[in-house]
This record gives structure tokens, C-alpha cells and sequence, in this order.
């Protein structure tokens, strides 16, 4: 479990890291990219995959999380963090997310 909490942390920073890189190299502003990505079929998939997949996390947050208050503090940033705030969701709630899901068993 260590293992897998510490690989979502180190994934998270390595993304910001990424994030950080792209907006510091790419010549142009986020607002630039995003409307380069969906100016293609390929990137209104990607994005939608993406959003996708925010918002089965945040179903999956809303109903692990015990504390409301908080799920809503992971929730709510995801459609603007992204998979960074995801990871330390991860990285700070494996052990009781696991831990919730072998006593549903």
C-alpha cells in the first residue's frame, strides 16, 4: 500500500512537473491549446475522455469519502486540476479507501 500511495505522488508531481514544462516552452497560452486540441475530432475525444473520467472519480470520492465536506473539496478543483489533484486524492486516501473496500466484501 505504501508502494502504491507513493507511486501516486510521484505520478502527480511528474505531471505538474509536465504542466509546468508546457507552459513555460509552448509559445502560446493555455486558452491557444485548448482551442489547437479541439480544433480535431481526436482532440474533442480526448477531452471528453478526460471529463469523463473526472466525473466517475468524483462519484467514486462522493461515495468513499465518510466526511462530505471533504469529498467536496476533492470534487469540486478536479474539472481544474485535473489528474494532479486526483493523485494526491490517492495518494492521501488509499489506505482507508482500502481499507472501506475490504469490509464491503
Amino acid at each position: 500500500m505504501p508502494l502504491l500511495r507513493l507511486l501516486s505522488a510521484a505520478g502527480g508531481l511528474l505531471l505538474a512537473g509536465l504542466i509546468v514544462w508546457a507552459m513555460m516552452t509552448a509559445g502560446q497560452s493555455l486558452s491557444e491549446a485548448i482551442a489547437w486540441l479541439v480544433s480535431g475530432p481526436w482532440g474533442v475525444v480526448t477531452l471528453a475522455d478526460l471529463y469523463l473520467g473526472f466525473a466517475l472519480l468524483a462519484v467514486l470520492i462522493w461515495m468513499l469519502e465518510p466526511d462530505k465536506r471533504i469529498a467536496l473539496l476533492f470534487i469540486l478543483p478536479l474539472p481544474l486540476l485535473g489528474n494532479v489533484w486526483a493523485a494526491v486524492w490517492v495518494a492521501l486516501r488509499l489506505k482507508a479507501v482500502a481499507g472501506r473496500l475490504r469490509g464491503a466484501d
